[in-house]
């Protein structure tokens, strides 16, 4: 890429990568725009920061309320994200409106990511922190070597009083001027009367067919992860396999399962190892070619069965909560489902899709009939014509 300025401007033009060599590090701004690489690797810039697992750099990290730390570098094979973190933490603080961001990205940065990683967390620092103003969705061939579609992340963090809290989605895809001659991939552009709309649509900020007003709360969700106990039922008379055991620990694990009176249920895995007397690091290396999982067996407290393990998505707004979705969702086909609370992340994504999807309109049944009768006559033709070249 080459750069030009004259006189003083020369001088803000600084060398070197943005993420690694940060050339304006105590620097803040009123405005910033930016136009980030999408989908490029920053695996370079990672290993001059120290390995992506290390880096430091407080433009990334952030911490909770709570005092958790909170890690928003996403995967290496695309670090868009990173320069929208980076413009953030240039932001003036202490004046009255304080300072505007306008980034253009692909989709990737609005919803790739899972909960919990670096592309969601850092979607989760810009919404909690009250960041993000609007997303505007544009049209599809807008750049000269790609037709992939394109977003615009308006940030403030000085909101106006009304957008305080909230967050305005624009789907500005179909304002578009066709080129009279494609340039590239580029087949369209925003003239200047359909950006003053787009920017008409912004300042409005009401509710119509192309803009739609959500409360923070709305992109996020719990990522719940939802275990079943495991459930064993055990077989004694089966043979442990050869080398498996030493044969001191052969000779008291016979002893043990002789030791194990009759009343005690092999539905129960809990009560049978207890019976045995056997210490627990020898049970462990029999159960695998004793037992197998049984529905009708007794839970083993403590002990889920990772097969069951399932992961359940839950909005923010999801009416009771957590525990109301589970009891909603979940139990009425898995009663014993409970929740392993130490796995819950907490996830944001934003999804236009789900927004402002428009189904194809469905064609009448007047329609359908119509082309099956002309169909049906057309065959009727072609066998007719079959059959006269037979008769030849």
């Amino acid at each position: 890429m080459l750069l030009k300025g004259d006189g003083d401007q020369a001088e803000h033009i600084a060398y070197g990568s943005t993420l690694s060599a940060d050339g304006n590090a105590t620097r803040q701004f009123d405005f910033m725009l930016a136009n980030p690489p999408y989908g490029k690797s920053w695996k370079t810039d990672a290993e001059k920061m120290g390995g992506k697992k290390d880096i430091l750099d407080s433009r990334f990290n952030t911490y909770l309320e709570d005092g958790t730390e909170l890690s928003m570098i996403p995967r290496t094979s695309d670090g868009q994200l990173l320069f929208l973190l980076n413009n953030v933490a240039k932001m003036k603080k202490d004046t009255e409106l304080g300072s505007r961001i306008a980034e253009v990205h692909n989709g990737s940065s609005i919803f790739t990511g899972d909960a919990g990683s670096g592309e969601s967390n850092a979607r989760r620092y810009l919404i909690e922190n009250d960041l993000v103003e609007a997303i505007i969705a544009l049209p599809e061939n807008m750049f000269y070597n790609t037709g992939i579609g394109t977003f615009i992340w308006v940030l403030s963090n000085k909101k106006e009083e009304r957008r305080k809290g909230k967050i305005q989605l624009i789907d500005a895809t179909a304002m578009k001027s066709p080129l009279r001659k494609n340039m590239g991939k580029k087949n369209c552009e925003l003239t200047p009367e359909l950006r003053k709309e787009i920017i008409r649509i912004f300042l409005d900020m009401e509710e119509s067919e192309v803009s739609m007003i959500f409360n923070n709360e709305n992109f996020g969700h719990w990522a719940v992860t939802v275990e079943r106990p495991l459930r064993l039922r055990v077989y004694p008379e089966r043979k442990i396999p050869a080398g498996i055991l030493k044969e001191a620990e052969m000779e008291a694990y016979i002893a043990g399962i002789k030791a194990v009176p009759h009343t005690v249920a092999l539905e129960d895995w809990k009560a049978f190892a207890k019976a045995t007397k056997l210490k627990a690091a020898l049970l462990k290396k029999v159960r695998p070619y004793i037992t197998e999982k049984d529905a009708t067996a007794k839970a083993i407290d403590g002990e889920a069965d990772v097969e069951l393990r399932d992961t359940e998505i839950v909005p923010f707004n999801y009416e009771g909560g957590i525990e109301a979705f589970i009891d909603t969702e979940v139990r009425p086909y898995a009663p014993d489902a409970y929740i392993d609370e130490k796995k819950t992340q907490v996830g944001y994504e934003i999804s236009f899709t789900k927004y402002f999807y428009k189904p194809a309109e469905l064609r009448s049944m007047q329609e359908i009939i119509s082309e099956l009768n002309d169909l049906e006559q057309q065959t009727d033709g072609m066998l007719a014509d079959i059959m006269g070249g037979l008769s030849l």
